[in-house]
């Protein structure tokens, strides 16, 4: 009789263990009554009629689909090898749990289907350089096909875009190629710049050296005509006589003509001097005598 207690006391602690169900904070429990849902448990500890209900735990975290890689040929007939990776969560177990018979196989299959389609659009430089569209483009279309599955794409990566060796060669040296020409196109422009700088300093060597000289000439010039204006107004504050003025005149210009100016600035008072100058001249050439020669007589023959 004790055995029997004993047995009928292990079956129902069998019993009552298996209707005692513990929920974890990150699931959800779909509660079924013979083969029919009944109820969402939260998590927590719940109980369940042993034979008469059986519980499904739906995990509700963030996870992971990785879609393998796959050969698709741009819009510029290369062929490249795709993979990338797609994140969800469930929003509701039951859909998850009903609507969909495998949902990871699914969302691969479809990730698959429409990376194909999107990278098939575009040539292989686009390809390269647009993987944030291409990304956007691939969570919206899964974030509304897997909508009615009760799940919520929140990112999709693609790893890596691969092409064939051979394209990959030809693109290393097309860059190199850019490279240099670009270098070689940095390089002339500086030749052209350092050309440009020294004609710049050379013309602005040129023309200091003019203005040097110019205003070197000036000076001469404004010293001389300073000096004949002293040499006027002193003259003439001795009041002396139109012929003294005049000589001194020609005194003042025998020394200016003895220097390297190259032009010679009179006032306008000299024209007077100047004609007395002419008088004194014209007076000189007549008091000078000329003597004549006498001229030699020709003896005539027989005189």
């Amino acid at each position: 009789m004790i055995i029997v207690l004993v047995i009928a006391a292990f079956v129902l602690l069998i019993i009552a263990s298996s209707a005692i169900k513990i929920i974890r904070p990150w699931q959800k429990g779909l509660i079924e009554r013979l083969g029919r849902y009944q109820r969402t448990a939260d998590s927590g500890l719940t109980i369940v009629i042993p034979f008469w209900e059986r519980m499904t735990k739906v995990d509700m975290r963030e996870q992971v689909v990785d879609v393998p890689p796959q050969a698709v040929i741009t819009k510029d007939n290369v062929v490249v090898e795709v993979d990338a990776v797609v994140y969800y969560e469930v929003t509701d177990p039951i859909k998850v749990t009903y609507n969909v018979a495998d949902f990871y196989t699914a969302a691969t299959k479809l990730a698959q289907t429409n990376l194909r389609n999107l990278v098939g659009d575009l040539a292989l430089d686009e390809s390269l350089t647009s993987r944030e569209v291409i990304n956007t483009k691939l969570r919206q279309i899964l974030d509304d096909a897997t909508d009615k599955w009760g799940t919520r794409v929140t990112r999709v990566e693609l790893q890596r875009i691969e092409p064939p060796r051979d394209v990959t060669e030809a693109m290393h040296r097309q860059m190199k190629a850019e490279r240099d020409r670009r270098a070689m196109i940095l390089e002339a422009e500086g030749h052209k710049q350092s050309a440009i700088l020294k004609a710049e300093g050379q013309a602005e060597a040129i023309k200091k050296v003019a203005d040097a000289s110019k205003y070197e000439k000036l000076t001469v010039a404004k010293g001389e005509a300073e000096a004949i204006n002293t040499v006027y107004k002193a003259i003439h504050d001795g009041n002396p006589t139109n012929d003294l003025i005049a000589i001194k005149y020609l005194e003042a210009l025998q020394g200016i003509a003895a220097g390297q100016a190259t032009k010679i600035f009179l006032p306008y008072e000299a024209s007077g001097v100047l004609g007395s100058v002419a008088g004194i001249a014209e007076l000189l050439k007549e008091k000078i005598e000329v003597p004549k020669t006498p001229a030699k007589k020709t003896e005539q023959p027989g005189r």
